[in-house]
């Protein structure tokens, strides 16, 4: 997947700028992630969102000293902050004797398991609200149900490369999907409200 590549290429890059710096050892994450939603109460649309954000993180060790740094913004100069910042950091802080990564011997190379945690078709607009506007007609159809705070339904989608100075370099996708309603039963002071 070229996409994925280009990541640990990415990545690659930063550790290797670490270590330049004077790091010790060092690994890097890139997280690409896409959030959508759409809800709705008494069958009105109430908000559509799409959410996409990139973060990059570095972590550098120096010794038994460690820091972290992050960034959203993978362009040249914001790249080279990055690294300055985690270096910076990490000289600046007490030692921690649990940290460190794992030996390139320890490092599963073959035989990684398909964990199947991604699905692969991202559902559309129309798919959440139809999701949505049945699970809220579904609980309004309860006997005693007398209003509706709404329903929502939603999905997401994790892209996730990793790299660091170990030799290990990977990749993985993950997605989720959920949908919830709260309704109100009852009248007056008897009304009494529950979410699934």
């Amino acid at each position: 997947m070229a996409d994925e590549s280009d990541s640990i290429e990415l990545l690659n890059d930063l550790v290797a700028r670490a270590l330049k710096a004077g790091a010790d050892a060092a690994d890097a994450v890139d997280i690409k992630s896409i959030a959508l939603s759409h809800a709705q109460r008494l069958g009105e649309v109430e908000k559509v969102e799409r959410a996409e954000s990139r973060d990059l993180g570095l972590r550098v060790f120096f010794g038994q000293k460690q820091a972290v740094a992050s960034s959203t913004d993978p362009g040249e100069d914001a790249l080279a902050e990055l690294v300055e910042r985690a270096v910076s950091m990490a000289k600046a802080v007490p030692d921690d004797e649990n940290c460190g990564l794992a030996d390139p011997e320890q490092i599963l190379t073959a035989d990684v398991p398909d964990l199947d945690i991604a699905d692969s078709e991202e559902p559309s607009t129309e798919v959440l609200a139809e999701r949505a506007s049945e699970c809220e007609a579904a609980a309004r159809a309860v006997l005693g149900i007398t209003n509706s705070e709404g329903a929502e339904a939603s999905w997401s989608s994790s892209d996730v490369s990793i790299a660091a100075s170990n030799g290990f370099a990977g990749a993985y996708r993950s997605t989720g999907h959920g949908f919830w309603v709260a309704v109100l039963a009852g009248e007056g002071t008897g009304m009494e409200r529950d979410y699934e």
